[in-house]
């Protein structure tokens, strides 16, 4: 369990009267996209590099133009490896972006690990931090990156990173990260999820690249959703039971490679114990995906975890499964919906589930 000096920890870093700039109400309206680990860089080993044109697509042409808020969740400038003058040389067009959103009150950026060093640049152009409360109208959303969970980040993140710089990265190796560890996004998963049974709040992190949606990761959420189609089928008939029938069939496939993608141990591995799981904590994934980009959209009645690529590229794990699919027209990228739920459902298993 977490630690309680961790959930004051917690507290004080996303409470209103830390930093009371970073509130944002959409309880009357408005859409927020919430998206965290561009991990920005230059040169050969810019973690960006494949998914830049799919980004800056999807930011500059479906949600700058369609009124959306942005918040990013960290990670954004990789400055573990890099300078930030030499990020903006390479991103002219992101920052451009960036600078569209913020003339329009609509960005919202917060620290990660890898961008920390932020704090210390007298000239940067955007606010800063270390958390966003989002208020629905339903429940308080808090989004932070993540790494305030372990200490190491906390205290020691500019020894890290200037090993990473200076020792690490001449010779070629990449930088360390919690998403590399299947034990380390545990342990982060898990401090967030009590912090939200704590608080009776929703977060929403980055940090360990993996999409979450309502406390479940694809592991998860597809045993869940197998259980459900199971349930649902001695009832259905004719081409319901067919199609219910094919799905599941389509998931226990998706099941078995991920079963083959991760430690055995650490998928016995819960973070809620022998208890149900109580929806409460999301996770946006990351920008630099092998196939695509996640993120989690809001608004004041609807939560979404989306997924982003371009034709050819992604298509055939969004095939995988009956998602909603939007084309931006004129351009490859597609937007596949996921998973989404509505606040007021979501509250209901938090009230009824949690503490």
């Amino acid at each position: 369990m977490t630690k309680k000096g961790e959930i004051g920890f917690f507290s004080d870093m996303i409470s209103p009267r830390f930093n009371p700039a970073a509130v944002l109400d959409i309880s009357g309206g408005g859409k927020v996209l919430v998206i965290s680990d561009f991990h920005m860089g230059t040169g050969r080993r810019d973690d960006l590099a494949a998914n830049g044109e799919l980004l800056i697509t999807l930011l500059g042409k479906y949600y700058l133009p369609g009124g959306w808020r942005l918040v990013l969740n960290g990670d954004i400038e990789e400055l573990q490896r890099h300078s930030l003058s030499s990020i903006f040389e390479n991103w002219p067009r992101m920052f451009r972006i960036f600078d569209h959103f913020a003339a329009e009150k609509r960005l919202y950026k917060i620290i990660g690990n890898h961008d920390e060093g932020l704090l210390f640049e007298k000239n940067y152009p955007y606010p800063l931090y270390n958390a966003v409360r989002i208020e629905t109208g339903h429940l308080p959303v808090y989004v932070y990156h993540g790494h305030q969970s372990s200490r190491i980040y906390r205290d020691f993140n500019n020894i890290l990173r200037a090993g990473v710089r200076y020792v690490l990265k001449p010779i070629g190796i990449r930088n360390i990260s919690s998403a590399r560890s299947p034990y380390r996004r545990f342990s982060v998963e898990k401090s967030a999820y009590n912090f939200s049974l704590e608080n009776s709040c929703i977060s929403i992190i980055g940090h360990t690249h993996r999409a979450l949606f309502a406390s479940l990761g694809r592991f998860d959420y597809i045993k869940f959703e197998i259980e459900r189609l199971c349930l649902d089928y001695p009832a259905a008939t004719g081409i319901d039971r067919e199609r219910i029938a094919a799905e599941v069939r389509v998931l226990r496939q998706e099941l078995g490679k991920l079963k083959r993608s991760e430690r055995r141990d650490v998928l016995r591995a819960s973070l809620y114990g022998d208890e149900l799981p109580v929806p409460c904590l999301f996770n946006s994934g990351s920008a630099i995906g092998r196939k695509g980009i996640n993120a989690i959209e809001l608004d004041n009645e609807n939560i979404a975890l989306i997924y982003w690529f371009s034709e050819g590229e992604g298509k055939k794990f969004i095939s995988r499964g009956s998602y909603e699919v939007e084309e931006i027209p004129g351009t490859p990228c597609r937007r596949g919906v996921l998973n989404r739920d509505r606040l007021d459902n979501v509250k209901a298993r938090i009230e009824l589930l949690g503490n």
